[in-house]
């Protein structure tokens, strides 16, 4: 699958260092709007260089293009790369409205091209190995998720000094303004809808818990910094998401189950340990026990490896595990686990909970998806 990428930023980088784990993908050339910034990129890299989006979506031999760009360009570069006939893989969010969001994935099918976005953390170790759990029943009947995406206080920590190795930092205004409900929830919905299916209802609330940032850089958008939002899915699993950048840094996941709870301490993390905690009774109470036990990780035969490689990018996070799975999907003619319904539902789902200092009360989703299968290893 020949590929390229617009957007050479911060997260660029990261997604450059485990490319060479995939011969099967083959990097054509990037494109940045700031020239200095490809320039270096395509340098460092030893990659070709498009002088324009233009240049890129006219060259016949693309046929997959990876959407880096910030989150406020993603509905426009998608857009023009759908109609250019390409595959599309954007990151997080797919768009930043619902009526973009529909719009992209209607000219995926109109063109017969696929579109995909991030977050990929389903086709991962912890990710699989959660739901081979559940699929085995190892606690039982699943009755309540808790799960947490929280980042501590952010506008307090130097994130002006975060830069990749190439110089670019980080693009904290985008981050702000974006707000972390449309940047990290998307993490645990596109997990547990795998693990249960299609959302019914979000009843959320979201605000600003910190007006300015305390940044120097004045922010068009006052995004929230907090939300909390209960889904009810189809099948009738309920969850309770909690996302902010105010409270203390926690990523954990809690499944209760009848015979236990299955949980992982940080479910950003692609090879978090897994663990069954039981339960005793004593006189009245049912009571977790102190101590869990360790739940195997499955992963693919190439995994071992592939985590030496992962330590290169700092997060030890495979970034093209979504642009493999899609690229494969297109190849061998099937559905892509990352499908376009897949990913516009997450989208309305995120949206809903990010939208509710608006919209609040109770949110009824209009989308939904066919079941996605686990990764072949992880049966």
């Amino acid at each position: 699958m020949r590929i390229a990428i617009v957007g050479c930023g911060y997260v660029a980088n990261f997604y450059l260092k485990t490319l060479a784990l995939y011969p099967e993908l083959q990097l054509l050339g990037v494109i940045d709007r700031d020239q200095d910034r490809v320039a270096k990129f395509a340098a460092h890299y030893a990659v070709p260089q498009y002088r324009s989006l233009d240049e890129l979506l006219a060259d016949p031999q693309v046929d997959l293009v990876v959407n880096l760009t910030n989150p406020g360009s993603h509905f426009a570069v998608s857009k023009a790369c759908l109609e250019a006939g390409k595959h599309v893989y954007s990151e997080k969010p797919l768009a930043l409205s619902m009526v973009d969001a529909r719009e992209l994935v209607a000219i995926a099918a109109k063109n017969g091209v696929h579109i995909a976005s991030a977050p990929s953390r389903i086709l991962a170790e912890t990710a699989q190995t959660m739901w081979k759990a559940l699929r085995e029943k190892v606690i039982g009947n699943p009755y309540l998720v808790y799960a947490e995406m929280d980042d501590g206080l952010l506008h307090r920590m130097p994130y002006k000094k975060w830069n990749n190795e190439l110089g670019t930092p980080w693009p904290y205004q985008d981050e702000f303004e974006t707000g972390c409900t449309l940047e990290h929830a998307g993490y645990v919905v596109s997990l547990l809808t795998a693990f249960f299916g299609p959302i019914k209802t979000v009843t959320a609330t979201a605000s600003v818990r910190v007006p300015d940032k305390e940044t120097d850089v004045a922010l068009a958008v006052q995004a929230p910094d907090f939300s909390l939002a209960c889904l009810q899915f189809a099948s009738g699993m309920v969850a309770r998401i909690t996302c902010s950048i105010v409270a203390p840094a926690d990523h954990s996941i809690r499944i209760f189950g009848s015979d236990g709870i299955l949980c992982t301490d940080d479910i950003w993390h692609p090879r978090s340990p897994v663990y069954i905690r039981r339960s005793i009774r004593i006189r009245r109470r049912t009571i977790p026990l102190s101590w869990k036990r360790r739940y195997p990780l499955v992963g693919p035969p190439a995994a071992l490896a592939r985590a030496q490689v992962r330590r290169l990018n700092g997060k030890k996070v495979d970034y093209c595990l979504g642009i493999v799975e899609l690229a494969a999907a297109i190849e061998q003619q099937r559905p892509c686990r990352l499908s376009a319904d897949y990913c516009l539902h997450h989208d309305e789902v995120v949206l809903a909970i990010h939208n509710a200092t608006e919209n609040g009360s109770v949110y009824h989703v209009t989308t939904t998806f066919n079941p996605i299968d686990p990764m072949p290893w992880a049966k």
